[in-house]
């Protein structure tokens, strides 16, 4: 969330995407902290204390917070939550909440305009430890969080020249967190369509 909000974006980025890369970056967390498994396609919950103190892609001090409420709100009855559906699931308003939280934290402030002062603003980081831990993640080209921010525009399409993603469990995620991207995209462009069909409509009657 705090490179989503660091890295000015190579598109517009669409708070549904980053939802859903969220999303899908809390279920590599888990993954690998070994909270939960993959069956298939769906995510098996294994017994034990939960997330773990490894590094999350999610956010480096919320793994007691947004994580551990990822973790509890897995499917634990057979045949389990396929990732899909986990990602719909799980991602609805997820960037929100995050943002929520960062600024909870004290991670980040809202600046107002001086011309309109209640009409929001923007978000600004602020400098600290997290802010500083993310930006040598990103720097290092860490395969996963690159990838994962190439899927919802926060960066170019990986190239040849970026590092690979070789783990099967992170490259599931990966193909998953593209697919739910590229159906959100669809949903969009055929709104976009119904709307202008039916603005024409109104101007021809």
């Amino acid at each position: 969330m705090i490179v989503a909000l660091d890295v000015a974006p190579s598109r517009p980025l669409g708070r549904g995407d980053l939802s859903l890369a969220l999303a899908g970056a809390e279920a590599y967390d888990l993954l690998r902290t070994g909270t939960l498994r993959l069956r298939g396609d769906r995510l098996a919950p294994l017994p034990g204390p939960g997330p773990d103190r490894l590094a999350p892609l999610t956010h480096p001090d919320l793994e007691d917070g947004l994580l551990a409420e990822a973790a509890a709100a897995l499917v634990r009855e057979e045949p389990y939550e396929p990732l899909p559906d986990w990602l719909w699931r799980r991602g609805r308003g997820l960037s929100s909440a995050y943002l929520a939280a960062l600024e909870a934290e004290g991670q980040v402030t809202w600046e107002r305009s001086r011309w309109l002062p209640f009409r929001g603003g923007r978000t600004v980081l602020s400098d600290t430890e997290a802010r500083r831990r993310a930006a040598y993640r990103w720097a290092a080209d860490e395969p996963v969080l690159l990838a994962l921010a190439a899927a919802v525009g926060i960066r170019e399409e990986l190239t040849p020249a970026d590092p690979a993603v070789t783990d099967d469990t992170a490259l599931t995620v990966l193909a998953a967190v593209h697919d739910a991207v590229m159906e959100l995209e669809a949903v969009r462009q055929r709104r976009a369509l119904e709307a202008a069909a039916f603005a024409n409509v109104w101007r021809g009657a």
